[in-house]
């Protein structure tokens, strides 16, 4: 199975300026071309530095995937980088002058002089037509190893890569397995407490068990590969089957199921309307639930936080107010080296309140509430 690298070329993608989208999407569409991809690097406006970081990435990897530079501009220099990583010249190439001056032509332009730069591509390099833009790609073979460079306009570079890049990578490498990844959401416990319940699991290698943290919640992902998605399927399903034994209730959800969605639901199970009273969390959990299908009868956003033994009178006010059965309301407190968060959940089986202390960073507090919120209702 081959391996990849990403190269990313902008200095507005260095500077944080634009988010860099594009790595995302080829490192998906790499996945399900059964690609290992193993490094994905940043690289400014600079020629020496982006050749420097092609001749390492070649030294490791089978493809190396770069993309932006190449538009018609003196600091687009990734066609330069690219020859001068493999040691050749840039040639001009009239043919793809003739595609950029049609291109062009279609949207009653004139090309000007500098978009002659962009018919210039390495010695010997193979040509990819850009029909929805006017920067071409190009694609050098050095010996068992390949440079494909890309646009960095995501539109262009998406359609490239369906259109052009993975079929040539198909055919070049002869790929016939894919990487399928299925993601199993956990709310409720931390992450070392679930490493210690499946470590164990985090050493197979095929398929892999990794976790990944986020602020209230985490996620525990299964990787194989396979030479087909049903013998990746069949891979996952028995690690899957183990997981959910192991962790329970405490999944909530797998792949792009959310825990609002899963909180709606149990609402739901349960033939009641819910409704949320909020303060601290700036509509975090409003905005959630109100995007979400679900029996969400409405939110009240608190412009002061009131005292924990407000905060239950003011929910169940607004429960009645919006006659639904069930009703959560939801404070964070700020203390001198903590923030708490309170709870007050009413339902027409219970009425509780409780407080949780949340250490981390103040900025987290609210999206740490919320989830621990949603994870609340899911449970009633």
């Amino acid at each position: 199975m081959p391996v990849a690298e990403i190269i990313t070329i902008g200095t507005e993608i260095l500077l944080g300026e634009i988010l860099d989208t594009n790595a995302q999407y080829l490192a998906l569409a790499l996945r399900q071309a059964g690609i290992d991809l193993f490094r994905k690097t940043t690289i400014g406006d600079n020629l020496r530095r982006i050749a420097q970081a092609i001749q390492q990435a070649l030294e490791r990897c089978d493809i190396v995937i770069t993309t932006g530079g190449l538009g018609p501009t003196v600091d687009d220099p990734t066609r330069e980088a690219v020859a001068l990583a493999v040691g050749v010249e840039t040639e001009f190439r009239p043919e793809l002058w003739e595609q950029i001056q049609n291109r062009f032509r279609r949207f009653n332009r004139v090309p000007t002089e500098n978009n002659r730069r962009q018919a210039y591509i390495p010695h010997g390099a193979q040509a990819v037509e850009n029909p929805v833009g006017t920067a071409p790609a190009f694609i050098v073979e050095t010996q068992d190893k390949v440079i494909i460079s890309l646009p960095g306009v995501p539109r262009e570079m998406e359609y490239l890569v369906q259109n052009a890049i993975l079929p040539y990578l198909r055919q070049r490498f002869n790929l016939t397995g894919i990487i399928k990844t299925r993601l199993l959401h956990t709310a409720g416990v931390g992450e070392s407490q679930i490493d210690d319940l499946i470590g164990d699991l985090e050493t197979l290698s095929n398929p892999t068990v990794g976790l990944a943290a986020h602020s209230g919640q985490v996620d525990v992902r299964i990787t194989a590969k396979a030479e087909s998605e049903a013998q990746a399927d069949e891979l996952i399903r028995p690690i899957e089957a183990e997981l959910r034994r192991r962790l329970g209730n405490w999944i909530y959800g797998a792949d792009q199921e959310t825990l609002e969605g899963a909180a709606l639901n149990a609402v739901e199970r349960k033939g009641w309307k819910l409704a949320v009273v909020e303060a601290g969390l700036g509509g975090l959990l409003i905005r959630r639930l109100a995007s979400t299908p679900g029996p969400f009868s409405g939110g009240q956003l608190l412009s002061e936080t009131p005292p924990p033994d407000e905060l239950l009178a003011i929910t169940e006010g607004y429960r009645r107010a919006r006659q639904a059965e069930a009703a959560l309301g939801v404070a964070i407190y700020p203390e001198t080296d903590r923030r708490d968060v309170h709870i007050a959940l009413i339902t027409p089986e219970e009425i509780k309140q409780f407080t949780r202390p949340y250490g981390g960073p103040p900025e987290y507090a609210p999206r740490w509430a919320l989830h621990h919120s949603l994870d609340v209702i899911r449970n009633i």
